[in-house]
C-alpha cells in the first residue's frame, strides 16, 4: 500500500506538467472578421445620422440665440423671459438628443458585436477541445508566460472560415 501511495506521489508531478496552456489574441481574430467590418460601418453610418441630427438642432439654438441677441433690447420683460425659456428648452432638447444618440449607438454596437463575440468564443472552445488545451486565455492578461504557451490566435482565425 506504502509502494502505490508513493508512487501516485511521483507520478501526480508529471500529470502537471501534461496540461497545455494556449493564448490567443481576440482584437486581432475580431479584425480579420467580415462581420466586423459590416458592425463598424452600420456603426459609423448609425454615428453620422446622429451627428447631423445633432448639428441641426445646435444650429438652430444658435441661430435662435443669435435672433435673441439682436433684438433683445426691443423686447418687454415678459417676451425676453419667454424667449429665454424657449432657449433653455432648446439647449436641454439638445443635451438630450446627445445623450439620447449615444445610448442608441451603445446599444446598436452591443447588438451587433454580441453574436460576433459569441462566435469567436466558439471558435475558442472548438479549437480549445480539438487541440486538447487546459486553459487558453487572452494574449496579455496573463501574468507570465511560458515557452509551452501556444498561439492559438491562427487555429482560431481559421475555425471561423
Amino acid at each position: 500500500m506504502k509502494k502505490v501511495i508513493i508512487m501516485l506521489m511521483l507520478l501526480a508531478p508529471m500529470t502537471a506538467f501534461a496540461q497545455k496552456f494556449g493564448k490567443v489574441n481576440t482584437q486581432t481574430v475580431v479584425q480579420t472578421m467580415t462581420e466586423y467590418g459590416k458592425a463598424q460601418g452600420e456603426l459609423q453610418a448609425l454615428q453620422k445620422q446622429k451627428e447631423t441630427e445633432l448639428k441641426g438642432l445646435q444650429d438652430e439654438l444658435q441661430r435662435k440665440s443669435e435672433e435673441y441677441d439682436k433684438t433683445k433690447s426691443t423686447l418687454n420683460a415678459t417676451k425676453q423671459k419667454e424667449t429665454e425659456q424657449e432657449l433653455q428648452n432648446m439647449y436641454t432638447k439638445v443635451q438630450q438628443a446627445y445623450q439620447d444618440g449615444q445610448q442608441e449607438l451603445q446599444k446598436k454596437s452591443q447588438e451587433l458585436m454580441t453574436p460576433i463575440q459569441a462566435k469567436i468564443m466558439n471558435a475558442i472552445q472548438a479549437v480549445g477541445k480539438a487541440g486538447n488545451f487546459t486553459y487558453i486565455f487572452e494574449e496579455g492578461t496573463a501574468v507570465y508566460t511560458g515557452t509551452n504557451v501556444e498561439d492559438v490566435t491562427s487555429k482560431v482565425q481559421a475555425q471561423l472560415k
